[in-house]
């Protein structure tokens, strides 16, 4: 979330303060690097007109130079802010993220454009990415008309067309501050893995889950500037790679952060040992051991588990 506050930061402070530099080290590390842009990114736009809708995230076009210095391949926007000012800023994201060479997934000028996946390159692996949410409804795109992907329904059809080794789907799901996935969403998760997907990993919660199977079914935050719920601990969170090979996605190491405000860092000390307790037992709860090896949190992901209740 590079809105708001942190869009502020950027614009006063330049794109390199919100992130520490050794976060940015183990990013452009990896092979590819995915996130959920929770946010537009524009000039343009006006928010949209929900009084029931408290929060909107417009960053400004500097926001892009933080994903780059990040080494950001793809984006998913399918979220409930992708549209926060409306189709204009929504376009605008697009246009942005196209002229830094960053893919996208999960929104679009209409519905085939939202719901088509990504193919990216990792070391002779082609990896595909498909962004979905399940909320908000009104926020579908439509076959003329920009927006999300919304639902999950139409998401094996499109992971069976692409051409790629390995298919990751990425969702924006279940409810604001949960500590485990909800039955709907561990359900919605079985249902994908049956369907051929490879990977899941999502997000909305604002706080990390465990990992099931092929599921990690809440990546948590990685910088914001929000409320810090003094029993979820939203303000520490985890950096998930996933290893991958000939046979699909099989190891996961999480590394511990700090979120503070409008900046992220490593987390040390009693906030690392809190986050290592933490997903340790998350990962219990839903049937998978996780442990920790230099510094690192990791588990192994096993392709017959079905992520179900």
């Amino acid at each position: 979330m590079l809105g708001r506050k942190v869009a502020e930061a950027i614009a006063t402070a330049g794109p390199h303060t919100v992130v520490a530099e050794e976060v940015c080290e183990l990013t452009r590390s990896a092979d590819l690097f995915v996130l959920n842009l929770e946010c537009c990114i524009s000039e343009r736009g006006r928010p949209w007109p929900d009084p029931r809708k408290p929060f909107f995230f417009r960053a400004p076009p500097a926001a892009v130079e933080v994903l780059q210095r990040l080494g950001v391949d793809c984006v998913t926007l399918a979220n409930n802010h992708a549209l926060d000012f409306g189709e204009p800023a929504l376009l605008d994201t697009l246009d942005h993220l196209d002229a830094a060479a960053i893919a996208h997934v999960g929104a679009g000028p209409n519905r085939t454009a939202a719901r088509a996946a990504a193919v990216l390159d990792a070391g002779g692996m082609r990896l595909g990415v498909i962004g979905c949410a399940d909320h908000p409804r009104d926020w579908a795109a439509g076959p003329d008309s920009a927006g999300i992907a919304l639902g999950f329904e139409w998401v094996p059809e499109e992971a069976s067309r692409v051409d790629a080794d390995i298919v990751l789907v990425t969702p924006h799901w279940g409810p604001n501050m949960t500590s485990a996935p909800p039955p709907q969403v561990r359900d919605a998760a079985g249902k994908l893995l049956d369907a051929g997907v490879d990977l899941i990993a999502g997000h909305s919660a604002h706080v990390f889950h465990g990992v099931s199977g092929r599921v990690l079914y809440d990546l948590g935050d990685f910088i914001d500037d929000y409320a810090v719920d003094p029993v979820l601990r939203n303000d520490l969170g985890l950096l998930f790679f996933v290893e991958l090979d000939a046979r699909g996605p099989h190891r996961v190491e999480a590394v511990p952060l700090r979120l503070d405000y409008c900046h992220t860092r490593l987390a040390r000390g009693a906030d690392a040992r809190w986050v290592r307790e933490r997903f340790i037992r998350a990962c219990a709860e839903l049937g998978t051991e996780a442990r920790e090896r230099e510094g690192r949190l990791t588990c192994d992901l096993h392709p017959e588990a079905s992520g179900r209740p």
